[in-house]
């Protein structure tokens, strides 16, 4: 861990920001600069808790995900579209997943050109031991429940506003 700052560098950024005459873009600027810090030492506190597993964020996620799937296993053009990342990151990911022993590649039964992802027994054991010392972290972030939830929502808010998701299609009711 680094040693505490005597002053907010983001708050001492604003205030030079301003004195600049940039006032119109320093919340903004203070918004990304915070976001971005806030992921650092965020990484920081996963990478930590991951280490001991030798799973970066990233492999660990195509675990996860592999986890949640009734049968462990998913199209490998599924996982790049709900992971939201490269299809060249995901590729890199699963090729070092796959040398480790943690999931497999298997043909399509119905797609020849498409490729299956298995999580293997040990790559779901890895996951559910990663996932345990992940939870220690993700059950103390630092935050109150309801700065957690505001949180949250702003951001969601923000990536909406982006166009990263959109709200489902309502249902119609029965008849």
């Amino acid at each position: 861990m680094t040693r505490r700052l005597p002053v907010d560098p983001i708050a001492e950024a604003k205030r030079q920001w301003l004195a600049h005459g940039w006032d119109d873009a320093a919340d903004g600027m203070t918004v990304v600069t915070s976001v971005i810090r806030a992921h650092q030492l965020l990484m920081a506190s996963i990478d930590r808790a991951l280490k001991p597993f030798d799973l970066s964020f990233s492999r660990f996620e195509m675990l996860r995900l592999l986890a949640f799937t009734r049968e462990e296993r998913m199209p490998m053009a599924s996982a790049i579209a709900r992971l939201q990342v490269h299809p060249t990151s995901v590729t890199n990911t699963v090729d070092r997943l796959v040398r480790d022993g943690l999931l497999a590649r298997e043909p399509h039964p119905t797609d020849g050109r498409a490729a299956l992802l298995v999580l293997s027994d040990a790559g779901r054991r890895r996951v559910d031991e990663a996932t345990a010392a992940l939870n220690v972290v993700f059950a103390d972030l630092g935050l109150d429940d309801d700065d957690a939830t505001d949180l949250v929502r702003i951001i969601a808010r923000f990536r909406k506003g982006a166009g990263d998701f959109a709200d489902p299609a309502p249902v119609p009711e029965p008849l």
